[in-house]
């Protein structure tokens, strides 16, 4: 069994190994710009990107999660980040086009930088690995199923966004404990 450990760890290895940095760094500059930073993506990419979304409120980022109740109207000045590892989802095509229509910069972060989804994007951030698109017969490299490589290295990569934003910010850990809530 310790050896599908490692093996998991060492996939996510080669993805984060084969990230751009100088694109991630790009996003954060786009997320550290962006008046409002609104969020989406589905699935299990959409339980990471929540979780993302809670980081940059604890960096003193307006942002929202689609579908959220409190979710304001995008515009100019607003940054749209989507999630779409295998590049084309009905739901992001329909939101980035909302989104571009109301005036908002879009990020996306996928797997598959030729897909629909990232082309309408203003810029891209690629995470070179497995997802659904591509977990079937001679294309599936992963021992993770489906798209848990994706997913997996989304976790890593937003960690190490929010701390290259911690300090593009300035932000404090006393800050940031700051603004996490009291209602739990």
């Amino acid at each position: 069994m310790s050896n599908l450990y490692r093996t998991a760890l060492d996939e996510l290895a080669r993805v984060a190994d084969r990230i751009d940095d100088a694109s991630v760094d790009e996003a954060c500059r786009r997320i550290a710009a962006a008046r409002h930073v609104c969020v989406y993506a589905g699935g299990r990419e959409g339980l990471q990107l929540k979780g993302f979304a809670m980081r940059l409120f604890h960096l003193g980022r307006a942002v929202s999660v689609v579908g959220d109740m409190t979710t304001p109207p995008l515009g100019p000045g607003d940054l749209f980040l989507v999630v779409c590892g295998p590049g084309e989802i009905s739901t992001s095509v329909a939101l980035v086009g909302v989104a571009k229509s109301a005036g908002a910069d879009v990020l996306v972060i996928t797997a598959q930088p030729s897909g629909r989804v990232p082309s309408m994007a203003d810029f891209v951030l690629t995470v070179p690995a497995q997802t659904m698109a591509d977990d079937q017969g001679a294309a599936a490299t992963s021992v993770l199923p489906m798209g848990s490589l994706f997913e997996g290295a989304l976790f890593v990569l937003f960690e190490v966004m929010v701390l290259k934003l911690k300090t593009l910010l300035a932000v404090s850990p006393e800050s940031m404990r700051a603004n996490h809530t009291n209602m739990e």
